[in-house]
This record gives structure tokens, sequence and C-alpha cells, in this order.
């Protein structure tokens, strides 16, 4: 088997190259927004979910292209929800991936046109017939993306983050805030991969099952990596959440514990790719990737 981290760079170029075809500069009025757009996902990022969807397509045969489409779509609704959690009224942060966030690069609107652009383009590039030959895959896959990203899933659990600020959440209640927030688009990354080759209702269960335990595991490091990590190492600002009086699965259970319950979940996630033989095994790798990270 390939080295996961070499793995997971491959994987980041070769996505890399499609949204740097999907993103075209022209030199037109909106020339700026299209800069933003570029700016706010091209050169930096794990790629970790398209890396997700990528791996659970090999599963079942999917052609590397179609995936890394899939992949992209998913990596463009990330990239927005960045650049809209960065803004003053959201995070307010300056910092991402160790540059300037849009908003500060840019300007506010700008940031906002651009994280517009970036949700919009995403369902663009799913629904094109080079994603899959098949309407109706594509049609799940949009389904798919929009519940994953919408009310319901991420853009609801960042909702629910916002009212953390002021109301103190008890363990239930950030579980749920991080399977909305973090899980539901890790959930479909992998649930996208099926979705194009075909999967059966077991294989599906088992990747559901593998996401959700991943997705958990993925957002108890990050909360470790905000108490415990440096803006060198993550590239963002750290100490956030303390700052903000923010219940985290650190401030409640305290590092050590949370760390022990991280590791718990990935193990969990592994054993749920029982189903699979070692094509799943860098699945399996990227769940103690999700753990030992650190940025």
């Amino acid at each position: 088997m390939q080295p996961f981290e070499a793995a997971l760079q491959e994987t980041a170029l070769a996505v890399e190259q499609v949204l740097d075809q999907i993103l075209t500069l022209e030199d037109t009025a909106e020339a700026r927004l299209f800069t933003a757009m570029r700016y706010a996902t091209l050169g930096g990022g794990k790629r970790f979910r398209p890396f997700l969807t990528r791996q659970s397509a090999r599963l079942f045969g999917v052609a590397s292209s179609n995936a890394l489409r899939a992949g992209a779509a998913i990596e463009l609704i990330h990239c927005y929800s960045l650049v809209h959690d960065d803004l003053p009224a959201m995070d307010n942060d300056s910092l991402r991936r160790g540059k300037q966030t849009v908003h500060k690069k840019f300007d506010d609107a700008t940031a906002i046109l651009a994280g517009d652009g970036l949700l919009t383009l995403a369902f663009e590039v799913i629904a094109d017939p080079a994603t899959h030959e098949m309407a109706s895959v594509r049609t799940e896959l949009i389904t798919g993306l929009a519940k994953a990203s919408g009310g319901h899933g991420m853009v609801g659990g960042q909702m629910i983050d916002l009212a953390a600020e002021t109301t103190m959440l008890e363990i239930g209640g950030i579980t749920r805030l991080q399977q909305l927030k973090t899980g539901a688009m890790i959930a479909f990354s992998c649930e996208a991969g099926a979705i194009l080759g075909h999967a059966t209702i077991q294989a599906r269960d088992a990747l559901r099952g593998y996401a959700h335990d991943l997705g958990l595991a993925f957002q108890i490091a990050d909360d470790l990596l905000d108490v415990e990590g440096t803006m060198e190492e993550t590239g963002k600002a750290v100490g956030k959440d303390e700052a903000a009086g923010k219940a985290t699965f650190v401030s409640i259970l305290g590092a050590e514990r949370a760390r022990a319950q991280a590791h718990f979940l990935a193990d969990q996630a592994i054993e749920h790719l029982s189903v699979f033989d070692e094509a799943a095994d860098q699945l399996r790798a990227a769940a103690r990737f999700a753990v030992d990270r650190k940025n």
C-alpha cells in the first residue's frame, strides 16, 4: 500500500488540477470575483474530503476522473464555508491555511460573493455529465450534497455553533453540533463514492458508520489542536474556543479523555470497514490520520 501521506498528497495535487480547470479566470468585469474564488480554493488545504471520496469510490471500481470531480465539488463547498466562517460576523479570523483570509485580502463584500460563487459552482460541477454519465446518479449526488451542506447539515451546525457563544451546551448538544457542522460533509464525502459506484446497501451502511465515527474523531482532534496547537502548525489562530467561552469536547472532557475518545472513535470507524478487504486500507489509515494530525 502506498504510504498514507503520499496518497493524500497525490489526491491533493490531482484535485488541485481539477479545481484549477474549473475556476477559470477570464478578463471580464467579474474577474475580481473569480480571483477571490481561486485565492480561497487553490494552493492550500489537505483535501481530506476529496481523498475520502476518491478512496471510497475505489472500493467500487469508479473511474478516478469521476471521483475527482465529485471530490472537487465537495471541496468547493468546504472552501466556501471557510470563507464565510472567517468573516467578521462569524469567527472574525485573519489567517487561514497560513495566509490572509479572503475578507482581509480583498474585502467583506467580495468574500461573501466569493463564498456564494463557490457554493453554486459546486452544484454546477456535480450536475455536469462529466461527473457521471447517468442523470439518476448525478441527481442523487446533488440531493446528498444539498442535505449535507444545508440547514440540516453544515449550515445548521454553524448556526448552533454561533448560539454556543451565549448558550452553554452539554456533551449531547456539542455532539449534535459537530455531527452537523463537520460530520455531515465528511459523511457525504464517503457516501459520494458509494453513489458513484452503485454500492450495495450493506456497503453504504458500512461507509456511513465509518464516516459518522470519523467525523466526531476529526472534530475532537480539531478541538485539541485549538487548545494545544500553535499558529505555525495549524496555519490559523488557536485558542479561539476558550476565548469565546464555547463549550467543546475538550472543555467538558478534558484533554486526555478527549484524546482517548478520539482514538476510540477512530478504532470504531475502522471496525465498520471490516466488510471490505485491503482496498479500504487507505480509509483505515485516514481514521488514524484524523486523530494524530497537527493541522
